[in-house]
């Protein structure tokens, strides 16, 4: 797409296309640098206020240096003074914008492959921007400063410095763990050539952690493995050298660290919700009777635990934004969603892979056990993880004759977030894509067998076909 095309009905179509529901995202060949820019002005435009700045980390892809200059660019043409965090994690990015009280983007593209790139964005506080809070405002301002052009520089552009908390947000991560304690664990930690790999060497200085590196070497092509560890094929490494290295557990973070996955001693992937159950334990030892959230999708186990933990369990839909407005208005302490996010209220009510990681440490090395050990009390139901059904016919026909298929046998129904059905021995969720015609099932019940048979009634039920 040339230059001189950027005020045009593709540019639109372009912005529309890569601004989504939570963050800006797609294909760097599609994407030129002058709109880069232009959602400079936006976010400066949008999110800075009286604060007058703008702080932009970045991770170690190829093309992201140059698209945090073009977004400094635009931001700084706006009088707005740009803080440079450099090479940062997006959860460090986050404490950034909470500590400093200043609006911040984050220029990733997380787990998506090397040809890919996009930008995460905050107001101050690290509050979180979504496409109805924000993020439609910034694309149409920055559709306004393409169309109209460069248009005369501020009479006082904005300066831009640069600031390293790299030490500071690792002293912050760990604050949520009595480190004086803490006893020696080994762990393997697959950063998949991410940013994981520039910040856990600071964040486990000085502790008792004997970690076996892999793929810690900065590297936006991802030459070893694509950074998404919510796919197993992408977890076969840390596995076999958490085998063969004799550790209790291994992590495995995506692109910007701000998810974190484990698997055990003997290198079988381990639920989110298992990690979830066993960080929310440990938060209420923190916070006796505190509120901790769970999205809709995370196993039973999670609500249950919290409960007997003496905590209030309250159930959230899915979506980071949602999770956050809900933390800030129950002062909940923690918040688990199964696609490995968790939330700390002492973050900023932010995510964070590297916290949830070093919590999940302690309790392991408290144990003196490996993981499946301490994961066992746990881990008592049968789980489908998400299956993707492609169904023709509207999405609420099908959830429709889905409820009227379980009217008389269902303890409890909800349309929440898509349908949620509870019944004696387990429930299923059936949830609608945001960007494609797909169902997205979860399914949970208390031995293997009720679980197959209510995935195949649920699908049977919803028709399509699976991916």
């Amino acid at each position: 797409m040339p230059p001189d095309n950027l005020g045009s009905p593709d540019v639109t179509d372009l912005l529309h296309r890569i601004v989504k529901a939570y963050d800006v995202r797609g294909l760097v060949e599609e994407i030129p640098l002058q709109v880069v820019r232009a959602l400079g002005v936006g976010a400066a435009t949008e999110l800075t206020g009286d604060a007058g700045r703008l702080l932009i980390g970045r991770d170690m892809r190829a093309s992201s240096p140059a698209w945090a200059d073009a977004l400094a660019d635009g931001a700084m043409s706006q009088g707005i003074e740009v803080i440079d965090l450099g090479l940062t994690s997006t959860d460090q990015v986050y404490f950034a914008s909470g500590e400093l009280d200043a609006a911040a983007v984050m220029i990733t593209a997380s787990h998506n492959p090397s040809a890919y790139n996009g930008i995460k964005l905050c107001r101050p506080g690290a509050v979180p921007v979504a496409i109805d809070s924000g993020l439609a405002t910034i694309r149409d301002h920055a559709l306004r400063a393409l169309a109209e052009g460069p248009g005369p520089a501020s009479p006082s552009p904005g300066p831009r410095r640069s600031l390293d908390l790299r030490e500071r947000f690792a002293a912050h991560v760990r604050s949520f763990i009595d480190a004086d304690s803490l006893r020696e664990v080994h762990v393997a930690v697959d950063a998949g050539n991410g940013m994981a790999g520039h910040l856990w060497p600071a964040v486990v200085a000085g502790l008792p952690v004997v970690t076996e590196p892999l793929y810690f070497d900065l590297d936006g092509t991802f030459p070893n493995h694509p950074a998404d560890p919510l796919d197993p094929a992408n977890l076969v490494d840390l596995s076999e050298a958490v085998v063969a290295g004799g550790h209790a557990l291994g992590l495995a973070f995506d692109g910007d660290a701000d998810r974190v996955f484990a698997v055990d001693e003997s290198g079988r992937p381990v639920s989110s919700s298992l990690i979830g159950a066993a960080v929310a334990d440990r938060m209420l030892v923190r916070e006796p009777g505190a509120t901790v959230l769970h999205n809709l999708i995370c196993s039973q186990v999670v609500p249950e635990t919290i409960r007997a933990a003496g905590g209030v369990a309250q159930r959230t839909r899915v979506g980071h934004s949602y999770i956050k407005q809900r933390m800030a208005e129950t002062d909940a302490v923690f918040a688990v969603e199964h696609s490995g996010h968790f939330y700390f209220r002492d973050n900023y009510r932010a995510d964070s892979g590297l916290i949830a990681a070093l919590v999940l440490l302690q309790v392991v090395a408290e144990a003196d056990a490996p993981l499946s050990e301490v994961l066992a009390p746990y881990d008592r139901y049968a789980a489908s993880g998400e299956l993707n059904l492609e169904v023709a016919e509207p999405t609420g026909d099908v959830l429709d004759r889905v409820v009227a298929a379980f009217e008389g046998r269902a303890s409890a129904t909800d349309r929440e977030d898509g349908l949620t059905v509870v019944l004696d021995d387990g429930w299923f969720n059936l949830r609608p894509s945001n960007t494609e015609p797909v169902l997205r099932l979860n399914a949970e019940a208390v031995t293997t067998p009720e679980l197959q048979r209510l995935v195949a009634e649920v699908l049977a039920l919803a028709g399509g076909a699976l991916r």
